[in-house]
């Protein structure tokens, strides 16, 4: 199957924003959990474990990766049902998080924003966070999910000719 990227860059005062949306025939609330309760965490990105209260640090398994390792990650802003912020550090940079839900009419979209301070590898985190976006798609729909060769290095093309245009 052929994937079409969605992901857009805006600039920043410190950077770049990376902004990828995706829509779900649900209420906040339930997306809301999808992206915050463990054991629905673990269907499209990892489980986490700790108390998850903005200030505080869970540790959270990537279970989609090889190695399937665990990793720091700082609840910085929580606005349920609306907007969670979170950072973490690791061996490819620093990462800040944020993921916002509008809904209308019982439809709610899901802007996931990820704060870019170089455009070094856009290409692999854009093709990342689409891969991760469809398996969140995939976990609430009951669909298979997605290979990530669907995603890498096919959007490459991509998110390269979106890095030279901003």
């Amino acid at each position: 199957m052929t994937r079409t990227p969605a992901g857009r860059l805006f600039r920043t005062a410190t950077g770049h924003d990376l902004v990828l949306t995706r829509t779900f025939r649900a209420p906040a609330t339930d997306v809301w959990a999808s992206l915050t309760e463990s054991e629905r965490t673990a269907r499209w990105f990892g489980p986490w474990q700790g108390d998850a209260r903005p200030g505080n640090t869970i540790r959270v398994q990537m279970a989609y990766e090889e190695q399937q390792p665990w990793c720091d990650v700082r609840v910085e802003e929580c606005e349920a049902p609306r907007r969670l912020v979170v950072s973490m550090v690791d061996d490819h940079g620093d990462w800040l998080l944020g993921f916002a839900l509008t809904e209308t009419d019982g439809v709610t979209e899901l802007r996931f924003t990820q704060h870019l301070s170089s455009l070094d590898g856009v290409a692999e985190v854009g093709a990342g966070w689409e891969y991760y976006l469809d398996m969140l798609v995939a976990s609430r729909d009951g669909t298979p999910r997605p290979e990530f060769d669907e995603y890498h290095p096919a959007m490459r093309p991509y998110y390269e000719a979106l890095a030279e245009g901003v």
